[in-house]
């Protein structure tokens, strides 16, 4: 008889996220539901409003991707007004993104991802010595492990054991500890909880190193329509020289923990069947980021691969890409391109139903209704399939259509841990991804810093000067790679003002429900085939699920300004463990 799990919410994500998972009676995952249960309205808000302002508005849409959906902004408006912006602002914008991605991936995988992985209550119990010497077996050849020398584990050892005596582990509470698919060993966990708390010092230069040129963090302020305004900070050496040494603080940090901790993963977790179960979803996208120079990018795929064969690379074509609302909380009116999206609230709410509680027993619960609408993300599609993005897509892609330095990295992986190629289509591997991503940026970022460095020499222009027409009508797009994937802005401008703005977001793409065609997008779909070693403890989704590091602030689109009611939640923040 199959069992329902409900897991609302998921935590340590960005928003509100429910993923139910229906079992069979060996525990193995038969079907799952991804349901966003609240909502924002940045695409409402922007109607009517003068173009110039989008970005400064596009960035409140999330509190931790404020610079992709401010980038995003401006650069949508500045293709639809055929704007050009000088080399200068392009690669400085590209510096912007190399602090976006250290803060987010690093705090990513530490702070909302590691304790998936990582048992705190182990790492009591490791013989610090030991993990100091085994913290030398994981970090890339001629490094040397960062914060884990013998006397610094055994301090860390005794500040969380303080936490532990009173009963309370603050942060670290509520986890599923002794979970029987957690393989790291004591001395491996001491090793990764060293790493938790010094990445709550390192996430603070990433922070600084956004606001050298960006003015501030979160919400930077030096992008315009046009090119940037950070003038004064580019033409002083001094500032230019404070963002190469955190970028290399950083990049440092990227090699002697964030790397060797992913090694180390893979090395207990290699035999772990929930994490290295291969995805269902073999199609991945992405689009170029991170511009280097006047005719090159770090990540330089616009592209696809399909069905996880590395050795095709497909271009993207844009009209292709549309949007579903078959299951989503919206009228229903079939697949739209981005450009003549509409987003008309339907709100149906859950059904009755049983699920299985934290004790084992069938509980009476609301659950998703398979054949009705179940959540407030809509369902993008490219050529009517679905496709997973995020660091992954990026990585594979850019292998695929062979980026010398995406592969170098990935193959110097791949052989130091042994793994197949295969094994990068797994929880595993979309967690290794991400840090793979981080490390292509770590060894060549400096090449976009320097080209900046060297043309600023030759031309101070930051900012390309620009009319709108009033009487004209635009369209425009922003199209690239962020932290969590592929982001797309779509707006139209009439009357010198913007008629219609439409976000196509990461967690969109992963998390949307099935599509009317039957489709499922890759949280729910990837998820099938998984069996639970305990339906009441269920790590084995929260791990997969935290692997894509949802943002459901970005992905859910509505706000209805009539201030009709259209749905009432309550949220437990001490429900459970994940």
């Amino acid at each position: 008889m199959a069992k329902r799990v409900v897991i609302d919410p998921i935590t340590r994500i960005e928003g509100h996220l429910r993923v139910e998972v229906v079992l069979d009676e060996n525990n193995v995952i038969k079907d799952a539901y991804s349901s966003a249960t609240l909502w924002r309205g940045i695409e409402v808000i922007l109607k009517g409003r003068d173009p110039r302002d989008a970005g400064f508005m596009t960035q409140r849409i999330c509190g931790v991707c404020t610079y992709s959906h401010y980038k995003a902004g401006i650069t949508a408006v500045e293709n639809a007004l055929g704007i050009e912006p000088p080399l200068n602002a392009k690669l400085t914008r590209t510096l912007l993104d190399f602090a976006l991605f250290f803060h987010d991936h690093i705090v990513h995988f530490y702070q909302l991802h590691a304790l998936d992985w990582v048992d705190i209550i182990s790492a009591l119990k490791a013989d610090p010595k030991k993990a100091s010497e085994e913290a030398f077996k994981y970090v890339p050849k001629g490094y040397e492990p960062i914060a884990t020398g013998e006397d610094h584990l055994r301090e860390v050892q005794k500040r969380v054991a303080k936490f532990a005596e009173k009963g309370d582990l603050g942060p670290f509470k509520n986890a599923y500890w002794g979970h029987q698919t957690m393989r790291f060993t004591p001395e491996q966990n001491l090793i990764a909880l060293s790493h938790y708390l010094k990445t709550l010092e390192m996430q603070r230069i990433a922070a600084q190193m956004m606001a050298i040129f960006g003015g501030k963090n979160p919400h930077p302020q030096s992008l315009t329509v046009g090119g940037v305004t950070c003038v004064m900070d580019l033409q002083d050496p001094a500032r230019l020289a404070e963002y190469m040494t955190k970028f290399k603080e950083l990049a440092d940090y990227t090699n002697r923990a964030y790397y060797a901790d992913i090694v180390m993963a893979a090395a207990a977790y290699g035999n772990e069947p929930s994490v290295v179960q291969k995805n269902n979803l073999g199609n991945y996208l992405t689009y170029r980021t991170m511009q280097t120079s006047a005719n090159s990018w770090l990540f330089d795929a616009c592209g696809y691969i399909k069905d996880f064969d590395l050795s095709k690379f497909y271009e993207i074509d844009e009209s292709k890409i549309e949007e579903d609302v078959t299951h989503s909380w919206y009228k229903d009116t079939g697949f739209r391109h981005p450009y003549n999206g509409e987003t008309v609230p339907e709100y149906t709410g859950y059904v009755d139903g049983e699920s299985i509680n934290g004790e084992g027993k069938l509980v009476h619960t609301k659950v998703a209704n398979p054949e009705g609408k179940y959540s407030w993300i809509k369902s993008p599609r490219y050529n009517k399939e679905p496709m997973e993005v995020g660091p992954l897509a990026c990585m594979v892609v850019n292998y695929a259509k062979g980026n010398e330095k995406v592969r170098k990295v990935v193959d110097e992986f791949l052989a130091q841990t042994g793994l197949p190629a295969e094994a990068l289509f797994t929880t595993l591997g979309r967690t290794a991804a991400r840090m793979l991503q981080t490390k292509t940026i770590a060894d060549y970022g400096l090449e976009a810093f320097n080209n900046l460095v060297e043309n600023l020499k030759v031309d101070k222009t930051t900012v390309t000067p620009y009319v709108i027409d009033k009487n004209k009508e635009y369209k425009g797009r922003f199209i690239g790679d962020v932290p969590r994937g592929m982001l797309s802005h779509w707006c139209r401008i009439k009357d010198g003002k913007i008629e219609n703005w439409q976000a196509v977001v990461p967690s969109t793409w992963n998390a949307g429900p099935v599509d009317g065609n039957g489709k499922k997008g890759a949280y729910e779909v990837n998820l099938i085939g998984m069996k639970l070693a305990d339906p009441t403890k269920p790590l084995e989704v929260i791990r997969n699920i935290h692997s894509y590091d949802p943002c459901i602030a970005c992905a859910v689109h509505v706000m209805d300004v009539k201030g009709k009611k259209l749905g009432e939640f309550k949220v437990d923040p001490l429900y459970g463990a994940c």
